[in-house]
């Protein structure tokens, strides 16, 4: 199993990249990487949706040079992991569970075998949302969880009762395997960056757009009506201040100004709940804040060295 390098984006040095076996049978992709002799543990990078290991090259190096190996996966259905449906771009699954078996895998064949510890999590938004799953099942895995712009809750409009009842509506119908309403095949391209949602940055948004231009097999399109069934379902045991109550590891949950993907003050609600939490916000951050400008992901950084430190 190989990692695509592009000019724009080459593969750091040192990496081992390979295949495991998800419970059911799914075949995941994993890269990971050595830390310098001077070793702090792993930090194992969790993407969000549609997102794959090659996005996430210079978040790498950003951790490499603060002396941390780090360890990735591509969830199911995204990346060069196993497609779950005939048409390989449409973004599916039928419940977040599923995301946990992916880590509960990944965890037994490639961070404790293979990972220096102690290990860490750093997720982004639908990996954010899975590893609260995680964290609140009680994983002693990870020492620490630090979450970018977690999936906790959506903007009013996109979480509305109407929305998710047609969503329930749709899959119990037999209609779970097709794209949400509006949804299509397009993927993200270079000349969409004025007016996206997810960066302010136009260098990072069209490097990560000629990763799919280079290889579109890396990407998927919009998600399915089950995908986003099975995503309300997991968000909506996020409301319930006991939820939060329940994960005793210490988490860092960061909130982008400008995000208009997940919901802010959702994240900082449930940011207060936590017994060991801390909350940052970005203020004129997008969605994407590790591929934003230098001036929101510094802030990024050096709240991540000291939460780290303890």
């Amino acid at each position: 199993m190989t990692l695509l390098s592009i000019p724009s984006n080459l593969v750091p040095e040192g990496a081992f990249a390979g295949t495991i076996g998800a419970p059911d049978g799914t075949a995941l992709r994993f890269a990971r990487w050595v830390a310098p002799a001077t070793g702090r543990g792993t930090v194992c990078v969790f993407t969000g949706r549609g997102e794959c290991i090659e996005k996430y090259f210079e978040t790498v190096q950003d951790l490499r040079k603060r002396g941390y190996s780090v360890a990735m996966i591509d969830w199911r259905g995204q990346g060069h992991s196993a497609r779950q449906l005939r048409n390989p771009f449409k973004g599916h699954v039928r419940s977040f569970s599923e995301y946990q078996s992916d880590v509960a895998a990944f965890v037994k064949q490639v961070v404790l075998p293979d990972c220096p510890p102690p290990h860490f999590a750093l997720a982004h938004s639908m990996g954010g949302a899975v590893m609260l799953h995680v964290a609140h099942a009680g994983n002693e895995v990870f020492e620490r969880f630090v979450l970018c712009a977690p999936m906790v809750g959506l903007p009013s409009l996109r979480a509305s009762l109407p929305m998710r009842a047609l969503m329930r509506t749709l899959r119990v119908t037999g209609l779970g395997e097709r794209f949400i309403p509006g949804g299509n095949v397009d993927l993200m391209k270079s000349t969409g960056f004025p007016g996206n949602p997810l960066t302010s940055n136009p260098h990072r948004y069209a490097r990560n757009a000629a990763i799919l231009e280079a290889d579109p097999t890396l990407g998927i399109a919009s998600p399915t009506v089950a995908w986003l069934d099975a995503a309300f379902a997991a968000m909506a045991e996020f409301r319930s201040p006991e939820f939060a109550r329940g994960i005793h590891r210490p988490v860092l949950m960061f909130a982008a100004g400008a995000d208009t993907i997940v919901s802010a003050p959702a994240i900082a609600a449930f940011a207060g709940n936590l017994p060991a939490g801390s909350y940052r916000l970005i203020p004129g951050a997008k969605h994407e804040i590790l591929q934003e400008d230098d001036r929101y992901r510094d802030q990024l950084w050096a709240a991540f060295d000291a939460f780290m430190a303890g």
